[in-house]
């Protein structure tokens, strides 16, 4: 196995990146009030599990940034666009086909579906792009 430098500044950056791009997309005047809708929940409910759900998005998405680095680093991808195209590939291959199968067992909506993969996609070619120039 090849060995994988990590920049501890960029998963940190790349973490963030993504927490900022979560809080726009499902701020209300983006897509927070069709994703309350499609889940059902009210406001009260939504912030009640808002502590816990932070946290565990943080703890998450420094994860997920540890990981696209490996993925960023084995591809040989150096550019913005090489990047972004991993990250592209991560979501298709990894999160996309696990949350369409999910979606179906748990009978949610494809709105719903578009709503939090359409996050994960941007999140992740943000993060690649990011990655991929960021050696």
């Amino acid at each position: 196995m090849e060995s994988v430098s990590i920049n501890w500044l960029a998963l940190i950056v790349v973490a963030i990146v993504k927490f900022a791009i979560g809080a726009a997309w499902y701020a209300p005047q983006v897509f927070g009030r069709q994703w309350q809708a499609e889940l059902g929940m009210t406001q009260e409910q939504v912030r009640a599990n808002m502590a816990p759900a932070l946290v565990a998005e943080i703890v998450t998405d420094l994860v997920l940034a540890f990981f696209l680095i490996y993925a960023v680093q084995y591809a040989g991808a150096q550019t913005l666009l090489q990047g972004a195209f991993v990250g592209f590939l991560v979501w298709l291959g990894f999160i996309a086909t696990v949350t369409i199968a999910q979606m179906y067992y748990e009978k949610r909506s494809w709105r719903l579906w578009s709503i939090n993969n359409g996050y994960l996609v941007v999140s992740l070619i943000v993060m690649g792009a990011i990655l991929g120039v960021w050696q």
